[in-house]
C-alpha cells in the first residue's frame, strides 16, 4: 500500500509542476463555465425595436411603457415613418417593429378590440419567433390589465405554470451540460495524454514489468485526476450558484457521488483511448472527437434529442454525458433523489465498469 501511495504522490508532482497542465486543469474549466453560462442562453435580451405609434393616445403610451419596462427590448424610436421600417431592417439596426394603428384607444373603449402589427426579421427564424412571442406576451399582459374590471362574455383564460425554472432563464439548462463536458474533457484528455506520454518515453513498460502490480500502476495515474475533477466540480458548483444564480435543490452528497461515477467513466474512457494510440497528439485528437462533439450534439443540452432522427437517438444512448446531464439536472434543479435517477446511475456505472475492464485488459495484452 505504501508503494501505491508513493506512485500516487509521484503523479501529483507530475501534474502540479507543469504550469500548462495546471492552466488546462483549472483555468480552462472556470473560463468555460463562466463564458458558457453567460453566453449560452435561449433568452434574447435588449433587442432593438422600433415602435410606429400612429395613435399617440393614452392606450398606446401605456403599451409602450410596458414594452420599455421589459428586459427584452430597447425602444430606439417611437415615431417613425412606416416607409422607413424596411430600411431599418435591411441595415440590421432592428430585429422587430410594432405598428400601432390610429384610434387605438377609441377602438378599445368602444369596439373592445383593436389590431396591432408585429413585424420581425425572419432571416433568423428562431430569433424572430422568440421576439414575437415576447411581444405577444407583453400585449396579452396589457390586454389582461384592461379586461381586469370588464365583463367579457365567453372569455377563456389560461394560466401557465413553469416548474423548476419559472423565469425561463438559460443557465439552468446549459450549465449542467457544460459541467458534463468539462469533467469529461479533463478526465479523458488528461488521462489518455498522461499514459501515452509514458509510453512514448518508454517508462510505462518499465513500470508494468516492475514488482509492483501493473493494475495499481495504472490506477495510481488516475487518482490525481479524480481529485482534480472533484475540485473542479466544487469550483464549478460555487460559480454556478453564486455567479449564475443556479439553484442547488438536491442532496449535495448524492451529486458528488454521481459525479464520481461519471468521472470514473471518463477516466476509464481515457485509459481505453491510450491503449489504441501511440502519440500524445493522436490521443488528444481522439479524446476531443469522442468527448466534445458527442457531448455538445448528442447529450441533449444544446439540441433536443427528441427532435433527432432515430439512428441519432440510438447513438445518443452510448454517450455518457447524456445520462449525467439527466442526473445533474434532476438533482440540482428538481431536487430529486436516487429513487428517480437509479436507471441513469446504473447505466453510467455499467459504462464505467465496461470501459475500465476493457482498457485494463488491453493494457496487459499490449504491453506484455
Amino acid at each position: 500500500m505504501r508503494q501505491f501511495y508513493n506512485f500516487v504522490k509521484k503523479e501529483f508532482y507530475h501534474v502540479l509542476r507543469d504550469p500548462k497542465t495546471l492552466l488546462m486543469l483549472f483555468g480552462v474549466p472556470i473560463a468555460q463555465i463562466v463564458l458558457f453560462g453567460f453566453a449560452l442562453t435561449n433568452e434574447i435580451k435588449n433587442s432593438n425595436i422600433v415602435i410606429v405609434d400612429n395613435a399617440k393616445d393614452i392606450a398606446s403610451q401605456q403599451l409602450i411603457y410596458k414594452i420599455k419596462a421589459s428586459k427584452y427590448f430597447n425602444v430606439n424610436q417611437l415615431f417613425m415613418d412606416p416607409g422607413k421600417i424596411d430600411n431599418a431592417f435591411k441595415s440590421g439596426k432592428i430585429k422587430i417593429a410594432l405598428v400601432i394603428p390610429p384610434n387605438f384607444n377609441t377602438d378599445l373603449e368602444h369596439l373592445h378590440r383593436s389590431e396591432l402589427q408585429i413585424i420581425a426579421d425572419a432571416s433568423d427564424p428562431n430569433t424572430a419567433t422568440t421576439l414575437t412571442n415576447y411581444m405577444t406576451a407583453i400585449i396579452q399582459d396589457y390586454q389582461a390589465l384592461l379586461w381586469k374590471d370588464a365583463s367579457i362574455p365567453y372569455t377563456i383564460r389560461s394560466e401557465q405554470r413553469m416548474l423548476y425554472n419559472p423565469e425561463l432563464v438559460g443557465a439552468p439548462n446549459f450549465v449542467p451540460g457544460v459541467v458534463a463536458m468539462v469533467l469529461l474533457l479533463i478526465c479523458v484528455v488528461m488521462t489518455s495524454i498522461s499514459i501515452v506520454k509514458e509510453k512514448e518515453m518508454g517508462t510505462l513498460e518499465v513500470l508494468l514489468v516492475s514488482p509492483f502490480n501493473p493494475i495499481l500502476v495504472i490506477l495510481s495515474k488516475m487518482v490525481p485526476y479524480i481529485v482534480v475533477s472533484l475540485i473542479n466540480l466544487t469550483v464549478i458548483l460555487i460559480l454556478s450558484v453564486y455567479l449564475l444564480d443556479l439553484p442547488l435543490k438536491g442532496n449535495l452528497f448524492l451529486l458528488f457521488g454521481e459525479s464520481l461515477i461519471f468521472i470514473t467513466t471518463g477516466l476509464a474512457l481515457g485509459l481505453l483511448i491510450s491503449t489504441v494510440t501511440d502519440s500524445q497528439q493522436t490521443a488528444m485528437n481522439t479524446s476531443f472527437l469522442l468527448t466534445m462533439l458527442p457531448t455538445m450534439l448528442l447529450s441533449g443540452y444544446l439540441f433536443p434529442i427528441e427532435n433527432m432522427p432515430l439512428f441519432l437517438r440510438l447513438i445518443s444512448n452510448i454517450v455518457p454525458a447524456k445520462w449525467f446531464y439527466i442526473i445533474i439536472k434532476s438533482i440540482m434543479l428538481k431536487g430529486l433523489g436516487i429513487k428517480y435517477i437509479w436507471k441513469e446511475t446504473l447505466i453510467l456505472t455499467g459504462m464505467a465498469v465496461f470501459f475500465l475492464v476493457v482498457s485494463l485488459r488491453n493494457f496487459k495484452i499490449r504491453l506484455q
